[in-house]
């Protein structure tokens, strides 16, 4: 607003010089109206009039003006125009280079486990073709380690397996090829008269005959089990009484050897089993403590009851058995020639069926050193009532 002016003279004041009185023009944003109490424009524009929005001006509680101003839609839908393209650009340059990391990073990727998947098929070519000697990188602790792992164990499973099978043809060949030899040096003999035909050779060759039946018996029991097909015939049973009549069937045989037999069998050690297989189970470990035992000896029996389980201790006298060479009593055809000789002619058949019987009633056979100096056999089954 213009300064107000006083009049010139009054006392104490003097007039301003020409130059220094100065009228300031009203000015008005052109976007503004100014309206009186009736709306009638009073600055601005008529032709914009219509498109104000206006504010009422109140004094003293009531309306003396409006004041309008006119929006600008179109500056502000371009600046959403250009705020939104400039949007748009951030955004497809975030999103090409979000495309640019997930490719590189699936490349790599890629080529990472596609190096190390060709690693495991050539491996698993290598098993087809009989390469059992074949291993895998297994570093690092994700899954594809832990396959790398797993694929090594099958592989040594793989390779002890044939080892085994290799090693046990040429055990059952040179199990039968003992008394085939003798049978043939018997009957040559026989046919060259240097042995007379008699109740004697009849008797050695029928000995080499009922060796070879039992050897093709176990043969014929260890495949049963191996293909889960070993019958089995479980009924709720005493133990004491099946090792009763195991120990009664030979004791004639261990008089003869000197062995003392000592029995202690708890009663009421009833498990479900198949009498005739434990009768099996018991004749062979008598067996082996027959031809492996010492005269004269001691096999002391116990039979006891532990929580939900049926223990059977059987101990017999020196010699015994190294340390290193306990676990593998159970293997087929294996033999301890250092201490435990073979003496009685047996196919190293009957420890092997004898596991396979008892885990056959779902227990358990374990070798270990006896007090008395020679193998301790603990047998466990799972009680019945």
């Amino acid at each position: 607003m213009p300064r107000s002016r006083r009049p010139a003279g009054e006392e104490g004041e003097a007039s301003p010089p020409p130059s220094a009185t100065r009228d300031y023009p009203l000015t008005f944003d052109l976007r503004l109206q100014l309206l009186d109490a009736g709306r009638g424009l009073l600055i601005g524009r008529p032709d914009l009039a219509r498109d104000a929005v206006l504010r009422p001006i109140e004094w003293d509680g009531r309306v003396v003006g409006y004041l309008g101003y006119l929006p600008r839609p179109d500056r502000v839908a371009a600046i959403e125009r250009a705020l939104a393209a400039q949007q748009h650009l951030h955004f497809a340059a975030i999103a090409l280079g979000m495309l640019v990391a997930a490719l590189a990073l699936g490349a790599g990727l890629a080529h990472w486990l596609t190096r190390r998947t060709r690693a495991v098929a050539r491996g698993t070519t290598a098993l087809i073709q009989g390469d059992y000697g074949v291993r895998l990188d297994a570093a690092g602790d994700d899954e594809l380690a832990q396959l790398a792992r797993n694929f090594n164990e099958l592989a040594a499973t793989l390779a002890a397996n044939r080892r085994a099978r290799q090693q046990w043809i040429a055990d059952i060949a040179h199990e039968l090829r003992t008394p085939l030899a003798v049978l043939r040096g018997e009957i040559e003999a026989l046919q060259d008269g240097v042995r007379p035909l008699g109740s004697a050779s009849l008797g050695s060759l029928a000995q080499e005959v009922a060796q070879l039946a039992r050897l093709v018996e176990d043969l014929r029991l260890l495949s049963l089990s191996d293909l889960g097909a070993l019958d089995h015939r479980k009924e709720p049973l005493d133990l004491a009484e099946a090792v009763e009549d195991a120990v009664a069937a030979q004791r004639r045989a261990l008089d003869e050897r000197g062995i003392a037999v000592e029995l202690r069998l708890a009663d009421g050690a009833r498990i479900l089993g198949d009498a005739a297989r434990l009768g099996q189970l018991f004749a062979n470990l008598l067996q082996n403590t027959l031809r492996y035992t010492d005269s004269p000896g001691r096999l002391a029996i116990a039979l006891r009851r532990a929580g939900s389980r049926v223990v059977v201790d059987w101990q017999d006298s020196s010699p015994g058995v190294p340390d290193e060479d306990l676990p593998r009593l159970t293997d087929r055809l294996f033999r301890v020639e250092r201490s435990r000789r073979r003496a009685g002619g047996g196919s190293g058949l009957g420890l092997a069926i004898a596991k396979a019987i008892v885990e056959a009633h779902d227990g358990d056979l374990t070798p270990r050193p006896s007090p008395l100096g020679g193998l301790w056999w603990e047998l466990t089954f799972p009680a019945h009532g």
